[in-house]
């Protein structure tokens, strides 16, 4: 399967430019800091398949999400990861390998997926069959310039990077084209292990303010 059809990132995540990966140690954490995020003004969430018990308990947060923010779900290696992430209402699907049979099979369910990678061939080959954006993961590794780079010879592709991306990288992946960023620690820091919620609030607020896109 290569080229259209195309299943765009969901209208909320893509106006955002801010995808937030949520890692917990099981899926009982999620609630207090999801709650906060989305107070915050957060658009949308990457919830990990790393955490135990994310996909049980996804359809109760989809409902209780869902109506403010795109819940999607993260770290989808395996067919059947994909399916129960799409069963269970997930707004988009994100993996951090290139994997033509889980972008193909997200197309065919009608879901959009953000495949991971990093050169320009594994880009480029999920991108051909109709992923809704790329990972380039991990990020650290190549700098902001590298998406005029994949434009030269792919152009049109969107780029959303990922990995140790803080405040000021998240504006200047921004500036040079970048579609979203996918951002964990620098923003949820210790929120996840008891932190202060007033901290994360602030940091939340922070991020969204740095992506929002600017009024033209």
């Amino acid at each position: 399967m290569t080229g259209e059809p195309r299943i765009p990132l969901p209208a909320r995540t893509a106006e955002a430019r801010l995808l937030v990966v949520v890692r917990a140690e099981s899926a009982d954490d999620y609630a207090p800091v999801l709650d906060v995020l989305v107070e915050q003004g957060i658009r949308s969430l990457e919830l990990t398949l790393t955490t135990p018990g994310t996909l049980d308990a996804l359809p109760g947060l989809v409902a209780r999400y869902g109506a403010t923010a795109d819940v999607g779900v993260g770290t989808v290696t395996r067919a059947e990861e994909l399916r129960r992430a799409v069963d269970g209402g997930a707004a988009y699907l994100v993996t951090p390998v290139t994997d033509a049979g889980l972008v193909d099979l997200a197309v065919a369910a009608g879901a959009a997926i953000v495949p991971g990678g990093l050169t320009p061939t594994e880009l480029h080959a999920s991108w051909s069959r109709g992923a809704a954006a790329v990972k380039v993961f991990p990020a650290s590794q190549v700098s902001p310039s590298y998406v005029q780079d994949l434009r030269g010879p792919f152009p049109g592709i969107r780029v959303v990077p990922s990995g140790g991306i803080d405040l000021d990288g998240a504006e200047t992946w921004l500036r040079a084209g970048a579609t979203a960023v996918s951002v964990g620690g620098p923003l949820l820091g210790d929120a996840l292990r008891g932190g202060d919620p007033r901290a994360l609030a602030a940091r939340a607020r922070a991020f969204v303010e740095r992506c929002a896109p600017v009024p033209r």
